[in-house]
């Protein structure tokens, strides 16, 4: 009977000890602030069509750190310039990894590109097979003589139709793609292949990339994506996408072969990643699945995001008629003379730089930065953070933030005239290619052939919008996808300035 009264006596006395002198970790935590969740899909129906958007609204209500869930995953929202300075600097490397993604593991064969890469021995090698070897200072301008003549040939295509309404997403798209080809692959990739299919492939490629995946966030609910066709898109794309490289690669080998490389020839991305895998640049061996998730990078990082940037740069200037003609001004003064505005007259063009800041601020090519994952557990302004929490970085509400701009709605390149605010990773508040260890490596790549182009553009032409549309008329509705661009393309008119 004793031992009976016992039992309790002792488990009651444990209990007591345990409230008063051995708090559990549940009572310390502190959580960032979170809306209400609901069952099994927890916070996902608050995201809607435009995320970014979607994200931003909440968090004027929850603050610029809130702590939302996907499924049961927890995720964080950072949407203030001093949360994404604790993240991607002061715990850069605790948030220095990726949370999986299946559909990266279907298209970027497992996931073994520098994008979606884990954390860990391999992406050091193959960022630093990146950063040292393909985007270097010298690599990018042994590029320069492609990026000068797309430029050229888009302005000669522009001519052409000159005085007719021109689609200028399909000319600026078909610039780039050109050069990333150029650069990654030697040539156009509709040399040699049926372009329309690869450029068909690529398209799909970048909305699956774009695209959420809730099987992701609710395993069990993977079986949509059999339903919904999702699935067999990944198949379909990572099949024709993995042929097309495989043919790309074996007509390099067997041209090395035959000696029929000049060597006084610019190398392009094949060319270095052919040598690495043979262990000729680095101690590192590549493997074919690396090389062609590395080509297959270049394409996604290249493409998408820099032509949208010139899209949405060209809409606004045809929206502010005062920034248009400064701008003009500025290029025309300064390439009075010349045939073409080369790569060595853009560092004296402040106010074009400043264009394209303003466009970057206002519209971020990847305006929720890519997902990354901490890799354990974390302060961060007195909230504990768990390991395996995903952050999201929305750099589109940092662009807009009214504690860090003035008339942050307002297109003004003024604001960074004789300004320390750089797009490089160093100012977090502008951030539109990231930054730390998960930064864009391709920065410089990407900014001169904006820079190049949209001088061309203005220094070539005047445009004007088709007859009968005003600027403030013109739809500003985004497309979400892997860069979220303009939901319909522009349409302009381009005559021929001469002076």
């Amino acid at each position: 009977m004793e031992y009976f009264l016992l039992v309790p006596l002792l488990a009651f006395i444990f209990f007591l000890h345990q409230w008063f002198f051995c708090p559990s970790n549940t009572q310390e935590r502190l959580s960032p602030p979170s809306p209400r969740k609901l069952p099994i899909i927890g916070n996902l129906h608050q995201l809607g069509s435009l995320p970014h958007r979607s994200l931003h609204k909440l968090s004027k209500k929850y603050g610029p750190l809130m702590l939302l869930h996907f499924g049961s995953k927890p995720v964080l929202v950072a949407s203030s310039v001093e949360a994404a300075r604790e993240i991607m600097k002061t715990y850069d490397l605790v948030w220095s990894n990726r949370p999986k993604s299946s559909m990266a593991d279907g298209l970027f064969y497992g996931s073994k590109d520098v994008g979606f890469s884990p954390y860990g021995e391999y992406w050091r090698q193959i960022r630093s097979v990146t950063v040292l070897h393909l985007l270097s200072n010298k690599r990018v301008q042994s590029y320069r003589h492609v990026r000068e003549e797309e430029t050229s040939n888009m302005i000669d295509k522009i001519r052409q139709h000159c005085d007719s309404v021109i689609d200028l997403r399909d000319i600026l798209s078909c610039m780039t793609n050109n050069i990333i080809s150029r650069v990654n692959i030697g040539r156009t990739y509709n040399e040699g292949e049926s372009g329309i299919a690869v450029k068909a492939l690529l398209e799909e490629l970048l909305v699956l990339t774009g695209a959420f995946n809730t099987g992701d966030y609710i395993p069990w609910l993977k079986w949509l994506n059999k339903i919904n066709g999702r699935d067999s898109r990944v198949k379909k794309v990572a099949k024709g996408l993995d042929a097309f490289l495989e043919s790309v690669i074996e007509e390099r080998v067997i041209r090395n072969k035959n000696a029929e490389y000049s060597a006084g020839e610019a190398k392009d991305f094949v060319d270095v990643l052919l040598e690495i895998q043979n262990g000729k640049e680095t101690g590192f061996p590549l493997q074919r699945d690396t090389l062609k998730a590395l080509l297959l990078d270049a394409f996604v990082a290249g493409t998408d995001s820099t032509y949208t940037v010139l899209e949405w740069t060209m809409t606004e200037l045809l929206r502010h008629p005062r920034v248009m003609k400064k701008l003009e001004d500025e290029v025309r003064e300064l390439g009075q003379g010349k045939a073409e505005i080369t790569e060595d007259d853009l560092r004296n063009m402040q106010y074009l730089k400043a264009v394209i800041k303003e466009s970057l601020r206002l519209h971020a090519p990847v305006p929720l930065l890519l997902p990354r994952e901490s890799m354990e557990e974390v302060k961060l302004f007195d909230y504990d953070i768990p390991a395996k929490t995903e952050v999201l970085i929305n750099a589109w509400a940092i662009g807009r933030d009214p504690l860090l701009w003035d008339d942050p709605g307002e297109y003004c390149p003024e604001r960074f005239l004789n300004s320390y605010i750089d797009v490089k990773g160093l100012n977090f508040e502008l951030i539109p290619f990231g930054a730390g260890r998960r930064g864009c490596p391709g920065i410089p790549f990407a900014i001169m052939v904006n820079e190049l182009a949209l001088a061309n553009l203005v220094y070539k032409f005047n445009f004007a919008l088709p007859k009968g549309i005003k600027g403030e008329d013109l739809d500003m509705t985004e497309c979400n996808g892997f860069a979220v661009r303009r939901k319909l393309p522009l349409l302009a008119v381009a005559t021929p300035w001469s002076s």
